[in-house]
């Protein structure tokens, strides 16, 4: 069986990176988001194993101290991780598995795993970003000004990633996504292992003929 292949999703906050993720899951088989582990408390209509694995801080540190995750960070007092185990048994069964993470993750994921494919999304402009994260109409000045610092600090680091996707139009946006994601599967060892057989059998030799 042909093994998935691990793609690596990052971008700012406005970027449009989670509705991008969630129709790409919906319109290509064999691909699905990992869930993360982490410690903060459960939202309201969320649910374990959906939206995360949820769990108590000592078992966490006590996951992180046996080496069971890709990567993890403490936000705001919680902590955030990427099981190992869990993500390689879906590529071991032939999945594509994505992971949303932020720079600093996708960092640690790359030095366990250089082969994994890594996206960057863009907004399409300083302008466009800006009128994402005020969207609201209720948070302060201070408070979006924040927002972003932080998206600019997330996008210096871009050129770390393989491939760069401008978030301006959605479809087309969704559509690069998609052909990333098909090509992968096209590569020459990809095809090799999934088509052994017809392969084989359209280099075999036909009975009679020299």
């Amino acid at each position: 069986m042909s093994q998935g292949t691990l793609f690596i999703i990052s971008a700012p906050s406005g970027a449009g990176k989670t509705s991008l993720v969630r129709e790409l899951i919906e319109s290509v088989d064999g691909i699905q988001v990992s869930v993360s582990h982490t410690t903060r408390v459960r939202r309201e209509g969320e649910v374990d194993g959906v939206n995360y694995h949820f769990c108590q801080a000592p078992a966490f540190e006590a996951m992180i101290e046996r080496g069971d995750f890709f990567e993890h960070a403490k936000v705001f007092d919680n902590y955030y991780g990427t099981s190992r185990q869990a993500a390689q048994s879906l590529l071991d069964a032939g999945q594509d598995v994505i992971l949303e993470i932020d720079w600093q993750g996708a960092q640690q994921v790359r030095a366990q795993m250089p082969e994994a494919v890594s996206i960057f999304i863009l907004p399409p402009s300083r302008a466009e970003l800006e009128r994402r994260l005020s969207s609201r109409g209720t948070d302060e000045h201070a408070v979006i000004a924040r927002r972003m610092r932080d998206a600019v600090s997330e996008m210096s680091h871009f050129d770390e990633y393989d491939y760069l996707v401008v978030n301006d139009d959605f479809t087309t946006a969704l559509s690069e996504l998609q052909a990333l994601v098909i090509s992968r599967r096209l590569t020459l060892e990809a095809m090799q292992k999934r088509h052994a057989p017809l392969l084989e059998a359209l280099l075999s030799q036909a009975p009679g003929v020299e």
